[in-house]
């Protein structure tokens, strides 16, 4: 099996087909983001608690617009505080490696795989970017940085100020600003997650890599599968079994590494230079 891994890596290396890595919340966990699901993203407001699900939503945010600004900016703080680690820097060398044969596509808005020097080019941000916001009118598809006053994050639960608030604008019509993130209540797209060059990408994908992700979204699944239909190399490297494991092992030339992803990408990447 391990001789088998090995020969199939150099063989793609040394080939021309495209290398496709799709991340999730564990590659960030190991830099200490707690997992979006976990006890870190229940929210009280007043004397009701939320869950993120319930946070991360359109409807929430148009009925509680300044809590869920409260919400994602200190969300904002803990990943400000992040730094990318080894798994992260293994990706940046990986990309530098295979240049356009290389696509990365993450779910996590947490900026550090970018931080870690991800090209945007390559980069898939399949749920946006907690480090930007858009007008919540659509007035204009453009995307702007958060303020950086604001980049700091705000302590759990801390109430907004009204020039926090003047902060939190669109720049181009002026109206209320909404972080640029995938919500549970839409869909995806192609202008705002890349969504078809997504797709595009895994079925024509020669190895696809998942890092850390738990199958809980629909086109990170879908990305899988194609490449799963196009009996493409499939490697699930995560700390648990998962949706994603079952499909690599299923897989003709699938393989399932249980280990940190802080380990694991620094040996592939030695096994794909040779």
């Amino acid at each position: 099996m391990i001789r088998d891994f090995i020969t199939i890596l150099q063989d793609v290396a040394q080939g021309s087909g495209l290398i496709t890595v799709l991340t999730g919340a564990g590659i960030s966990a190991e830099s200490g983001i707690p997992t979006f699901r976990g006890p870190e993203g229940y929210w009280t407001v007043g004397s009701q608690e939320y869950q993120p699900q319930e946070m991360a939503t359109y409807q929430m945010f148009r009925q509680q617009p300044d809590e869920v600004w409260k919400w994602y900016l200190y969300r904002i703080g803990i990943c400000a505080e992040a730094a990318p680690n080894a798994g992260h820097l293994a990706l940046v060398e990986m990309e530098k490696l295979f240049s356009s044969r290389f696509t990365l596509i993450t779910q996590n808005v947490d900026n550090l795989h970018i931080q870690a020097g991800s090209s945007l080019k390559n980069t898939f941000q399949i749920h946006g970017n907690i480090f930007y916001m858009r007008c919540a009118d659509e007035c204009t598809q453009k995307v702007h940085s958060v303020p950086n006053s604001l980049t700091g994050g705000k302590a759990r639960e801390e109430e907004l100020t009204e020039s926090e608030r003047e902060l939190l604008v669109c720049r181009n019509c002026g109206k209320r600003a909404r972080p640029h993130v995938l919500w549970f209540d839409e869909i995806y797209n192609e202008h705002f997650y890349s969504y078809q060059s997504s797709l595009n990408i895994a079925a024509e994908t020669e190895l696809l890599i998942v890092v850390g992700a738990s199958g809980a979204t629909n086109l990170p699944n879908q990305v899988a599968w194609l490449a799963k239909n196009r009996d493409s190399i499939i490697i699930d490297i995560n700390i648990e079994e998962n949706p994603f494991s079952n499909i690599a092992l299923i897989s003709r030339r699938g393989f399932f590494v249980k280990e940190p992803s802080s380990t694991a990408l620094p040996r592939i990447l030695h096994i794909l230079k040779g």
